[in-house]
């Protein structure tokens, strides 16, 4: 049924000329891209509790999504299925395995997470959010890449990185001196976790031309990235809360101005580290900037805010 619903998507895709593509592709793309920078923004110039809360789930989300794509070793759509043919140059940018999506699991965690912060306040927002999910989602179906169970449980695992972020925030602003010990779990299980998908066994699976369908080195390298994000959160939380201790209770033109310039440094870094310190080695110099990224989202730029701030409070 589910190549079935892929092929429906596709004749459709044809017939009226690819005249929703654009708009879906740009749905996906702004899922990994600029999605994220909604509740770095928060973090830094609106309220730091509830930025922290998302981006934890943000970051508990990617690690999942690499445990678990990377235990149940699924193959994409057209490999399952020659009929299904995904649009554009998806055969090269969409490789490795397809379960579960990695958009849904990118997304769901920012959209679940304001969605759940404005539910009271602001419900046109939820609503919005809502849809964003569900859209991203279908852009997955309709552009060929992902599965219905790949993107349903994909956005059900995102929606449950939103509970276990929600419970360990309040948990540990309820409980600020257990948060050290919080942390520390935290790191031993990305850290024991990293280790399994490492060392564990994979599929080697050939194709016709005698080459490997899947290579798990790659995959491997690609969730690595992840866990080397949630270290620098990890680490970067523990500097802040106690050396920094910057300040995001209220929104102000000068925070937002201060924010915005932020992001500036930040989107520069991405992608531009590994590329500097590649003569180190891809999987290393990943790891090195993920691990930068996290520490500057968390740490670095807050004491910038701080410093720029001085005298305000």
């Amino acid at each position: 049924m589910d190549i079935e619903y892929l092929l429906w998507l596709q004749n459709f895709r044809t017939a009226i000329d690819d005249a929703l593509t654009p708009f879906m592709m740009a749905v996906s793309d702004f899922a990994v891209g600029a999605l994220v920078l909604i509740p770095v923004f928060i973090y830094w110039a609106v309220n730091k509790r509830n930025g922290l809360f998302i981006l934890m789930a943000y970051s508990i989300s990617n690690v999942i999504n690499g445990i678990v794509k990377l235990t149940c070793c699924v193959y994409r759509p057209w490999i399952r299925d020659a009929r299904v043919v995904p649009y554009g140059n998806s055969l090269k940018t969409a490789g490795g395995y397809s379960f579960p999506s990695g958009h849904t699991m990118e997304s769901s965690p920012t959209y679940g997470g304001l969605a759940v912060l404005t539910r009271k306040r602001a419900p046109l927002i939820m609503w919005l959010c809502i849809l964003g999910m569900i859209l991203t989602a279908l852009s997955r179906n309709y552009l060929g890449v992902h599965t219905p169970q790949d993107v349903i449980v994909g956005t059900i695992l995102g929606l449950l990185s939103v509970y276990i972020a929600s419970k360990i925030t309040g948990y540990i602003y309820a409980h600020p001196e257990r948060e050290n010990m919080i942390l520390a779990v935290m790191f031993i299980a990305m850290l024991l976790a990293g280790a399994y998908i490492a060392f564990k066994p994979y599929p080697m699976d050939y194709d016709a031309s005698g080459k490997l369908i899947v290579d798990p080195v790659s995959m491997i390298l690609s969730s690595i990235g992840h866990f080397g994000m949630l270290a620098g959160f990890i680490t970067g939380r523990y500097v802040e809360k106690t050396f920094i201790k910057f300040k995001a209770e209220r929104f102000t033109m000068k925070s937002c101005i201060l924010a915005l310039i932020g992001f500036v440094p930040l989107v520069l870094m991405d992608h531009k580290v590994r590329i500097w310190l590649s003569f180190i080695g891809k999987e290393p110099a990943k790891i090195i900037e993920r691990f930068i990224l996290g520490f500057f989202v968390m740490a670095l730029w807050p004491l910038v805010l701080k410093l720029f701030r001085a005298g305000e409070d």
